[in-house]
C-alpha cells in the first residue's frame, strides 16, 4: 500500500518491528547505564557486555522473537547452540550467558519481564586450557629490549616492568595515576575489576624504571589533559588500552618471543614465577586481585618447576641429593 506521496506505507508487523528495535535499544542503552553507574563495572567489561547481549538480539531477530518472556529454557539452549555453529569458543560462549543472566536480572528487577530462566542454563564444559608463561630468560630479554637513551623507550621499559613486577591487568596499568605510586615503600594502588582497590608491589628493577621515566620522560609528554595518568602516549593523553597491547606485542616480536606473546602473558608469568618461587597461594590471589581462589589455582598446573624441585629434594628414588 502506498500513500499520497509515492511511499509505501508500513504493514502492522513492520510498525510492531519497528517499535521493537526501538524498545531493545532503550533496554540496552539503561542496561549500559546501570553496568557503569550501579555495578560500577570498567568501560571494558561494558563494552563487552553489551556487545554480547547484542549476539542474542541477533539471535531474537532470527527467530522473529520480540517478546523476552517467550525465551524458555530450550531456547536459549538453542541460542547457546547457535553460537557454538557460529564457531563461538565455548569460554566466549559462557560469558555471553554471563552477559545475558546480568541483562535479565536487570529487567526483572524493574519489571520488565516476567518470567527469567537463564539461571536454568549451565555454561558448555570448558576445556582446560593452560595459560601461556614465558620463561624467566625470555622476560629478561623483553624486558631489555626498548631503548632506555629515548623518552618513549624509558616509558615502555617501565610499562613492561611493571606488567611483569606487580601482575597488572593491562587495563589496571592504563588507569595508573601519578599519586598511585608510592616509591618509598615500592607498592602501587590499583584499582581493579568492579572498582576493587588492592597494593601491588614494586620490584627494584621496576621502581628503577618508573624513576627514570617520571623524572626524565614523562613530564616531556605531558599537557594540561593528563596532569595526572601516569603513562602518557607521544601526544599527551592517558595510554591506552589498545597502545599497550599493540607495544607489548611489538616488543616481543622485537625480542624472537612466540608470535603469541601478549600483556597477559606478562600477567600468567608473574604467578608462575611466584609460585615457582614457593609464594603461597592466597598470597598470590591476592597480589593478582582475584576474587576466588579457583582463578588463580590454574597457576599450579604450569607451576612445574616448583614440583620438579620438591620431588627431587623429597623423593627417596628421586635420583636428587641424598639426605
Amino acid at each position: 500500500m502506498t500513500t499520497r506521496s509515492g511511499r509505501r506505507s508500513r504493514s502492522p508487523e513492520e510498525e510492531d518491528a519497528t517499535l521493537g528495535e526501538a524498545r531493545w535499544r532503550a533496554s540496552i542503552a539503561e542496561f549500559r547505564d546501570h553496568l557503569r553507574t550501579n555495578r560500577q563495572l570498567s568501560a571494558y567489561t561494558v563494552r563487552n557486555y553489551t556487545s554480547d547481549v547484542a549476539s542474542y538480539a541477533d539471535f531474537l531477530r532470527l527467530r522473529r522473537v520480540s517478546d523476552l518472556d517467550k525465551a524458555d529454557r530450550k531456547f536459549l539452549r538453542d541460542y547457546l547452540a547457535w553460537l557454538l555453529e557460529l564457531g563461538y569458543v565455548k569460554s566466549s560462549v559462557s560469558r555471553k550467558l554471563t552477559a545475558l543472566r546480568a541483562f535479565y536480572g536487570f529487567l526483572g528487577d524493574r519489571g520488565d519481564i516476567k518470567r527469567d530462566q537463564t539461571d536454568l542454563i549451565t555454561s558448555p564444559r570448558l576445556d582446560r586450557r593452560l595459560p601461556v608463561v614465558a620463561t624467566r630468560r625470555e622476560v629478561e630479554t623483553l624486558l631489555a629490549t626498548p631503548d632506555a637513551a629515548t623518552d618513549i623507550g624509558r616509558r615502555d621499559r617501565a610499562i613492561l616492568e611493571v606488567l611483569y613486577s606487580s601482575g597488572l591487568r593491562v587495563a589496571e596499568i592504563c588507569s595508573l595515576d601519578v599519586g598511585d605510586i608510592d616509591f618509598k615503600h615500592r607498592e602501587l594502588r590499583v584499582v581493579g575489576k568492579g572498582d576493587k582497590e588492592r597494593i601491588a608491589l614494586l620490584g627494584k628493577p621496576s621502581v628503577m624504571a618508573l624513576t627514570e621515566y617520571a623524572h626524565r620522560s614523562r613530564e616531556k609528554l605531558l599537557n594540561r589533559q593528563s596532569q595526572t595518568a601516569l603513562f602518557l602516549n607521544r601526544y599527551g593523553g592517558r595510554l591506552s588500552i589498545r597502545s599497550v597491547e599493540r607495544l607489548v606485542k611489538r616488543y616481543a616480536l622485537k625480542a624472537g618471543l612466540d608470535s603469541n606473546f601478549h600483556t597477559h602473558t606478562l600477567r600468567h608469568s608473574f604467578a608462575t614465577h611466584l609460585l615457582d618461587g614457593g609464594a603461597d597461594l592466597r598470597v598470590v590471589q591476592d597480589l593478582m586481585g582475584h576474587s576466588s581462589p579457583a582463578t588463580t589455582q590454574i597457576y599450579t598446573y604450569v607451576s612445574t618447576e616448583q614440583a620438579r624441585k620438591v620431588y627431587l629434594q623429597s623423593h627417596p628414588r628421586a635420583g636428587g641429593t641424598a639426605p
